[in-house]
């Protein structure tokens, strides 16, 4: 039987194969020690003003940068093609925090000793605006993805996403944050009545979630949730979809 893909999610596939293709490019504006250094220096990097960007969007749109255009989920999901298996045991999740925190805190110490934010050079450490420029460059960024690769390998669906990564907390945060104050985002709703229990939403979901139990439930609000929307498209009942509204 031939699988077919919903327009949506090929554009959303093509909008992760280009963020990997331009990987090389904007490796630095995602950098966690770039902007470790910078704030010793007093420097705002592009990595610093990328984070920010990611909360601020994270407020109206949730995790939509993970599900969309990081090419660190987007080579997780390459990745699929040989390892499929879904991650399961949310305890994984707790890993990034134990390496976020301790990072955060180190950043706010290096700038407060160095007096505090005193330049913005988005460019900071770029050759140009070009990240990956020189051999030392080409080493960091095959080191990061081949630890995404080694992870989503061994591990399963975009497992770096679930482990290690950086970026995720800044939006994780921002979304806990909308989710106090029910302002109106973008959000998924189910209709528990349509519900064939298929289970197909959790077969598909790139984030190895029970979406089935959340359909039934009446409840799809999760952090690790990053709204690709494969469960959307991929619902034969048309039990889940997008809304931008208030609410919890």
């Amino acid at each position: 039987m031939k699988r077919t893909v919903s327009k949506r999610q090929a554009v959303r596939q093509a909008l992760l194969l280009v963020s990997l293709l331009l990987f090389p490019i904007t490796l630095y504006y995602f950098s966690p020690a770039l902007i470790l250094q910078g704030g010793s220096e007093g420097i705002v990097t592009g990595s610093a003003i990328s984070f920010a960007l990611m909360f601020l969007a994270s407020l109206l749109v949730g995790r939509l940068w993970c599900g969309w255009a990081c090419p660190g989920g987007a080579l997780g999901e390459v990745c699929t093609a040989v390892n499929p298996r879904a991650v399961r045991g949310r305890r994984l999740d707790w890993i990034k925090w134990a390496i976020w925190l301790p990072w955060i805190s180190l950043l706010a110490f290096l700038v407060i000793r160095a007096g505090g934010y005193q330049r913005v050079d988005p460019l900071y450490m770029t050759a140009g605006g070009v990240s990956v420029v020189d051999a030392q460059g080409y080493i960091v960024y095959y080191g990061v993805v081949g630890l995404f690769f080694i992870l989503s390998v061994a591990v399963g669906r975009r497992a770096g996403c679930h482990t290690f990564c950086w970026m995720a907390p800044f939006m994780i945060l921002g979304r806990k944050l909308r989710n106090v104050f029910a302002w109106p985002s973008l959000r998924l709703q189910s209709d528990p009545q349509r519900c064939s229990d298929c289970m197909t939403c959790t077969q598909n979901c790139a984030m190895s979630l029970d979406v089935n139990a959340m359909v039934k439930a009446g409840a799809m609000e999760h952090s690790e949730c990053i709204l690709c929307g494969k469960c959307v498209d991929g619902c034969p009942s048309k039990a889940i979809q997008y809304v931008f509204r208030a609410g919890k």
